[in-house]
């Protein structure tokens, strides 16, 4: 009995040494040392953000968890008056209000998001306090004031003169379309020869990293299309639409027409495409040739969106549906800047 005792004990510490290996093989980056990262990475939509990506590195260089270096990263963004795609200083709904969205995705898999949220200069913290803090994933409107006023955030006024300057001037000629804003941009872009996405223009801040551990973690914010209609949303806050995350694979998210990205399920897609074994690069690839099915080739060409992504072993990539989408990375090496493949 003594003896069977021991061997059921022994078989059964077997087995767990077996489970424990798996995860951590699991937990770390393919072709680095178990349980040890190649080396932290931190990469974010549009190059104007590499500063955003600066002070995330800051946290990611101390040997600091991806979640708390995005969380600082994107307050830079969010705090900037002359970025008018996210919190302060962005562009207001047609009702002349700034509304924010943002979300984050821990390596649990853990989310949490705040949507058309208002008075709030640093909704990424929101978001996070959302996943942390309640049972639930999303809180809107009012709902989410409330909830962001208990944690002790205080009201601020995010919309500058300068954004209402623009929203007074876009009233003078505004059809009160929601979708006014592309063509607007569209026009403006073909006329000054500028690309979408530049720094002058209206889009989101999607970051991603890779921490010392070899954990993922995401988190997106925006004030949403300009001069959209109160109370609209796009992809930036909705889990598997604007941001995914799956610590085993990789994460992905993604700029521009948030209802196209919306509709294909983007980053989702793009983190299985990458669980099937295409790179960065390819999964954004395939993400955006399904928003070009979808809509036909002509229709498509009008379309702002692009993607970013990155996988367990540190790899990046982007894809953007038309040119002029361009991203930011900071490794150990330094940072830098690069232009994204486009496919029409």
């Amino acid at each position: 009995m003594l003896l069977r005792r021991k061997f059921l004990q022994q078989s059964l510490l077997g087995s767990l040494g077996v489970l424990i290996g798996k995860e951590q093989l699991r937990a770390s980056p393919v072709g680095g040392k178990l349980g040890k990262a190649s080396g932290p990475v931190v990469i974010s939509t549009w190059a104007p953000n590499a500063k955003a990506n600066a002070a995330a590195w800051q946290v990611l260089a101390a040997n600091g968890r991806a979640l708390d270096a995005l969380e600082k990263g994107i307050h830079v963004t969010e705090a900037d008056p002359t970025d008018q795609s996210v919190g302060y200083g962005g562009l207001p709904d047609r009702d002349g209000k700034v509304t924010v969205d943002s979300c984050v995705m821990d390596e649990w898999g853990n989310c949490g998001a705040v949507m058309c949220l208002e008075h709030i200069l640093h909704p990424v913290s929101v978001a996070r306090l959302v996943m942390e803090r309640t049972p639930h994933v999303q809180l809107v409107g009012e709902g989410a004031l409330k909830f962001a006023l208990e944690q002790g955030f205080s009201k601020t006024n995010l919309l500058t003169p300068e954004a209402e300057k623009a929203w007074r001037n876009w009233l003078k000629t505004s059809r009160y379309d929601p979708m006014i804003t592309v063509e607007h941009l569209e026009e403006r872009n073909k006329k000054n020869k500028k690309k979408p996405g530049q720094q002058h223009d209206h889009d989101t801040i999607g970051m991603l990293a890779l921490d010392s551990n070899g954990n993922l973690s995401g988190a997106c914010s925006t004030s949403g299309m300009a001069f959209k209609m109160n109370g609209r949303v796009g992809d930036s806050p909705i889990i598997g639409a604007g941001l995914f995350v799956d610590n085993e694979v990789g994460a992905a998210t993604a700029t521009g027409v948030g209802e196209e990205i919306v509709r294909i399920c983007g980053s989702h897609t793009i983190v299985e495409m990458m669980r099937a074994g295409h790179s960065p690069e390819e999964a954004c690839k395939k993400a955006v040739e399904r928003i070009v099915k979808r809509n036909g080739l002509q229709k498509a060409k009008e379309i702002q969106a692009g993607f970013i992504a990155i996988n367990k072993q540190g790899e990046v990539g982007a894809y953007s549906l038309i040119d002029g989408f361009n991203y930011a990375v900071h490794t150990e090496s330094g940072p830098y800047t690069k232009n994204a493949k486009f496919l029409i």
